[in-house]
């Protein structure tokens, strides 16, 4: 029989070993990043005891049957396959991160303390609606009352909360270190339970301070409290950036998602996105999920394998792509045009082609020639022939959004990351490598977006995917509409600049100035 100290040692150099007997507690287990997260733990360490996951109710669907129509998702198929019965070892914990107390009752609350030892803290509004009252609730004081329930637990190891890059988004470069607080959590939180909607939307812009939006706010002061509560608790702040498909498993290119670059490729590939208000020359940070949780499930290990007597400090973790592949802006649409090229979206209503701009007179100029007077024109046919009128809407939504990222699509951040990588590379155990490391020597980002486009047209679009050669016959189709249209346009400018003189009055003006 193995003794305690046999266990630690087993534990130290295995990852899978420490998950085996362990239950884990995992708050936003149904969004993108749990989701992956609960498969990979399910699929990799198969000793693990259970989980616990937070879900509430949700549009009149109950937990359990949320919990069936999760699974259902094709990011399950291969362990429904090989491992079907290892989904009994998924709890659903009746709760809510946006309730005080996580809206637990005193048996869940009981059961928990007694049994967990491994907590991700994911759940969080990432919404950028600028909702300070919201943000607070879902990513601030949610993240104070998992602090509160782990400091009861008798068999805390780890505590990994899921923050953002761009929570410390004040700083050109950002260093794996706990940073200073801005103000003081306490007051925030009860700012936001205290105060009404219209007051706390009038302080809002000024209490912000040099943050850019709520969100990133929220986010920032929840790092502020597991500051605080890691002088007692194990803990571990983890800084994502953007977060995309898989680039390998359990199934390559799968998504839930239009967010980040992938929503561009979408947009751009069905030519509805022609300009966007960015810079073309700063770069964006985007990472495979799959790899993100990887990371993710070794910086638990190597929090959980010491104690807090030994290491009271709480580990920092920037999960970022820098320091491995940059690519602008103008290269990344570039690279997008060139894929969907090769893959065609289904529904194309004009060739593809997307403009940047980072001058804003330009861009609303543009905005209103290639977005919203072409998207009144096909609405108007829409409603002609007696179909619902939606490109106007969908315009509308794009511009809003660009509008919200206004600051992170015209700045750039360094995150340092070595950290991070060691967890991915030097961290893990030899014999384990090929499960929780990944070697991005290797990385092909255009392989990748490429991949990422082939998931959202499969995942996210429900195309057919046998219709490729269709879909290419319509794309060059389009394609010389699009140059049909361009010649007649110049030609019909040119006459109209004829036929006010324009030219005559450059000519003169030309020959007035050499005599």
């Amino acid at each position: 029989m193995a003794t305690r100290s046999d266990k630690k040692t087993m534990e130290r150099a295995s990852i899978t070993a420490f998950y085996a007997g362990r239950s884990i507690f995992i708050t936003g287990g149904t969004g993108f990043l749990g989701k992956v997260l609960v498969e990979k733990l399910l699929r990799s360490c198969p000793e693990i005891r259970e989980i616990f996951l937070l879900m509430r109710p949700k549009n009149g669907v109950g937990i359990d049957d949320r919990l069936r129509q999760m699974l259902q998702c094709p990011l399950f198929d291969k362990l429904r396959e090989e491992k079907p019965s290892t989904f009994e070892k998924l709890i659903p914990v009746g709760g809510d991160a946006t309730v005080e107390g996580l809206g637990l009752g005193t048996p869940e609350r009981r059961l928990l303390t007694e049994r967990v030892s491994v907590i991700f803290h994911v759940a969080a509004n990432v919404r950028f609606d600028a909702n300070l009252k919201k943000d607070v609730f879902a990513n601030t004081r949610s993240t104070r009352d998992v602090c509160i329930l782990a400091g009861g637990m008798k068999n805390l190891v780890a505590l990994v909360h899921v923050s953002s890059a761009f929570a410390q988004c004040d700083k050109p470069v950002v260093d794996e270190i706990v940073y200073p607080p801005i103000t003081d959590w306490r007051s925030v939180i009860k700012i936001a339970e205290n105060m009404d909607e219209k007051t706390i939307k009038i302080i809002s812009p000024k209490y912000l301070g040099s943050m850019p939006n709520t969100y990133t706010f929220s986010k920032r002061v929840a790092e502020d409290v597991i500051s605080d509560y890691g002088k007692s608790l194990p803990s571990v702040i983890f800084r994502p950036s953007i977060v995309i498909s898989t680039i390998q498993e359990p199934i390559i290119g799968w998504i839930d998602n239009f967010n980040g670059p992938v929503g561009m490729l979408i947009g751009g590939g069905k030519g509805i996105l022609r300009v966007v208000f960015i810079n073309p020359y700063s770069a964006s940070d985007y990472l495979p999920v799959d790899v993100t949780i990887k990371s993710m499930i070794t910086v638990a290990w190597k929090r959980g394998v010491e104690t807090i007597t030994k290491d009271p400090t709480v580990h920092v973790y920037n999960c970022t792509s820098h320091d491995i592949r940059r690519i602008v802006n103008k290269e990344l649409v570039a690279m997008g045009m060139r894929i969907n090229r090769k893959l065609p979206l289904d529904g194309i209503i004009w060739y593809p082609r997307t403009l940047l701009t980072n001058n804003r007179v330009l861009y609303y100029l543009l905005t209103l020639l290639f977005h919203i007077l072409p998207a009144m024109l096909i609405d108007g046919v829409l409603k002609l022939t007696g179909r619902k009128p939606i490109l106007l809407g969908i315009q509308e939504k794009i511009y809003l959004t660009v509008v919200q990222l206004g600051h992170f699509l015209h700045n750039e951040w360094i995150f340092r990351n070595a950290k991070m990588l060691n967890s991915l590379t030097k961290d893990v155990p030899p014999s384990e490598k090929s499960i929780f490391g990944y070697d991005y020597s290797h990385f092909d980002i255009e392989r990748f977006f490429q991949d990422a486009l082939i998931g959202a047209k499969r995942y996210l679009l429900h195309e057919d995917l046998s219709r490729l050669e269709a879909l290419k016959r319509h794309y060059n189709r389009m394609e010389w509409i699009d140059r049909i249209f361009n010649v007649c346009l110049a030609t019909a400018t040119m006459w109209v600049l004829c036929r006010v003189g324009f030219f005559s009055y450059v000519a003169d003006k030309l020959t007035f100035s050499m005599t």
